[in-house]
């Protein structure tokens, strides 16, 4: 299936044998846009074509033998807004979705930033989080799982959890004003000088998962980076702002059929 469509999404192991769970990050191939957005550009606000973008999220759709339709996205801004998704539609405003309704994806796109999903296997729900270094110094992989929580009756302990694929800490440099927002534990000098710093968000936002009353098992990482595996990843730091945009998403189907 993958030969024949080009499209390579990254499976976080994490998920493995929930039934009816769909839940993985694109990468950048199989899709029909034209460089540098090429191919599989699932952003609507990156100058891409409309019809392009579409046709992306149509062979998505295909590909996961679901409804592209039931994909539901958000304009995200940098912030920790949570919204409760209860039916198809793109909103906005948002850097978190979670939901309870079998049949609903909730995403969110990434080029760097760190895509977070969740997933509590006794009452279905799943939860899709933005974390940039805004959303992480607002700590928002806690607070999406605290949402679930709130929403679901949702047990932390009893949740799995996937930290995708953004800028590894080796390729993220920051200055002191954004370094002075996270603990020293996630920051190490950078060779460049001048007072800056190398960020690990991905173990910021892991941590903010065990804060959460996640344990250490059902919390996963992903291997890859953004900036460093060029041509299988877009990624905005690297390509200068000039990328498209990769969709994490997760969801339970209508039926328990497997990916």
């Amino acid at each position: 299936m993958t030969q024949r469509s080009g499209i390579e999404p990254v499976y976080p192991s994490i998920f493995t044998g929930v039934a009816g769970l769909v839940a993985i990050q694109t990468a950048r191939s199989g899709g029909v846009s034209d460089a540098p957005l090429d191919s599989l550009n699932l952003g609507s606000h990156v100058g891409d074509d409309p019809a392009h973008v579409r046709e992306n999220y149509r062979r998505l759709g295909a590909f996961l033998g679901i409804d592209a339709e039931s994909i539901v996205t958000t304009g995200q801004v940098h912030g920790t807004e949570i919204a409760l998704v209860t039916a198809p539609g793109n909103l906005d405003g948002y850097d978190a979705l979670i939901t309870h309704v079998r049949g609903l994806f909730v995403g969110i796109m990434t080029a760097d930033c760190y895509p977070i999903l969740i997933h509590d296997p006794r009452t279905g729900a799943s939860g899709a989080a933005h974390a940039g270094w805004q959303g992480a110094a607002g700590r928002i992989a806690e607070k999406t799982v605290q949402a679930m929580r709130d929403a679901f009756g949702t047990r932390p302990e009893e949740c799995l959890a996937w930290v995708g694929t953004g800028i590894s800490g080796e390729r993220y440099e920051i200055g002191g004003e954004v370094a002075a927002r996270f603990s020293s534990r996630y920051l190490e000098p950078s060779p460049s000088g001048e007072g800056r710093q190398r960020l690990d968000l991905s173990a910021a936002n892991r941590d903010q998962l065990l804060d959460a009353g996640l344990p250490p098992a059902q919390v996963q990482c992903s291997e890859f980076c953004s900036y460093r595996d060029v041509g299988r990843f877009f990624s905005y730091r690297r390509d200068h702002g000039k990328t498209g945009r990769m969709l994490a998403l997760i969801g339970v189907r209508t039926s328990d059929s497997a990916l």
